[in-house]
């Protein structure tokens, strides 16, 4: 029987997984947290086979909870699921320490496979995120600009280039318009540009705005 902790901030999102999984005997929804410090909180009670994390959940980001996590319990197996495009955000999930990921609206079929693969001990992510993670060993200096960003920053820097403006983004995720503000001076440091138009271009040009 595998024990499974969900981790998202919609119920209906949750309540989802809980109506695939009894159709799997073999897979029993033993908890459920809709924000990274629940999630911390849970796995210091009880012990879980998986973890199904989503990445966007207000305060602590999924991939700040799945760094404190392997701290905390660093043999919990974890299958990232998301909304989020494979291409970037698989790669920061799986060196954060995750298992595999998945993007939602995958079919069951698929979600079920990743399940009891990562929580069998495998590893769940398509042959894109594979081989960029095999090879990427380059230097510091010659990746791209986006890849200079932490996993916050580029969650912010993804939601602007969207067209969130600052104090939605403050709201989504529980921070400080003031704090928000300060991480997009950051981020156009990082990126060198200096407005929100040139990191739209350059979201579009390099396929980011997926």
């Amino acid at each position: 029987m595998i024990k499974l902790l969900i981790a998202d901030d919609h119920e209906m999102f949750r309540e989802g997984i809980k109506r695939i999984c009894e159709d799997n005997p073999d897979i029993e929804v033993a908890g459920e947290a809709s924000n990274g410090n629940e999630v911390l909180d849970k796995v210091a009670e009880e012990e879980y086979d998986l973890l199904l994390l989503d990445i966007a959940m207000p305060g602590m980001s999924g991939l700040d909870t799945l760094k404190q996590l392997k701290t905390l319990k660093p043999k919990l197996r974890v299958l990232v699921l998301s909304m989020y495009p494979e291409d970037e955000y698989a790669i920061r999930a799986i060196k954060a320490g995750a298992s595999g990921y998945l993007t939602k609206g995958k079919a069951s079929r698929e979600l079920m496979e990743a399940i009891k693969k990562v929580s069998s001990g495998g590893n769940y992510i398509n042959a894109t995120v594979a081989e960029k993670l095999l090879f990427d060993l380059k230097p510091e200096d010659s990746r791209p600009l986006h890849e200079t960003l932490s996993d916050r920053e580029y969650q912010i820097f993804s939601m602007i280039v969207k067209g969130s403006k600052v104090g939605e983004i403050a709201d989504k995720l529980c921070l400080s318009v003031k704090t928000i503000s300060t991480y997009k001076v950051r981020i156009l440091h990082k990126m060198e540009m200096k407005s929100t138009a040139e990191l739209v271009k350059y979201a579009i040009e390099n396929d980011l705005m997926l």
